[in-house]
């Protein structure tokens, strides 16, 4: 009976005494190991009296974004469709990196471009430049 205990206690739910189970009242068997207990008692409720929903406000806008969204059907296929080409660039990746000579070859290749492009973009006039994209995504005059 005390695996019983603990097992309500988890739950929090309240033990029964020994005898009849009143109306309206479910009986649960837990089984801990060997031992079956008996008399963990769970009361449905009806109308969700007692009952408060916390519903993150993520989930919430989530909703109301899927409310507005006239062409359901297009917006799960588009969904779909993104999530099976996730998987099959990964799959790809996967192929690929079991080659022998190309993800070597690959590197090399990264290598080179993160050079090209620190010296042209960062090593000569690294201020003008800075500044010039500094000012085209700002719009500031200074």
């Amino acid at each position: 009976m005390a695996t019983a205990c603990r097992f309500a206690a988890q739950l929090g739910l309240a033990t029964l005494p020994r005898g009849r189970a009143p109306a309206g009242v479910v009986v649960a068997v837990a089984q801990c190991g060997s031992k079956v207990s008996r008399g963990v008692a769970v009361r449905a409720t009806s109308g969700g009296e007692g009952v408060t929903e916390d519903v993150p406000e993520i989930v919430k806008a989530a909703q109301d974004a899927w409310d507005k969204v006239e062409d359901k059907y297009a917006v799960a296929a588009i969904g779909v469709a993104a999530i099976v080409a996730l998987w099959t660039a990964a799959g790809a990746l996967k192929a690929i990196d079991k080659l022998p000579l190309l993800p070597g070859v690959l590197e090399i290749v990264g290598i080179g471009y993160t050079g090209w492009f620190t010296y042209r973009n960062l090593v000569f006039q690294p201020d003008s430049k800075v500044k010039s994209t500094y000012k085209e995504i700002t719009g500031s005059s200074s």
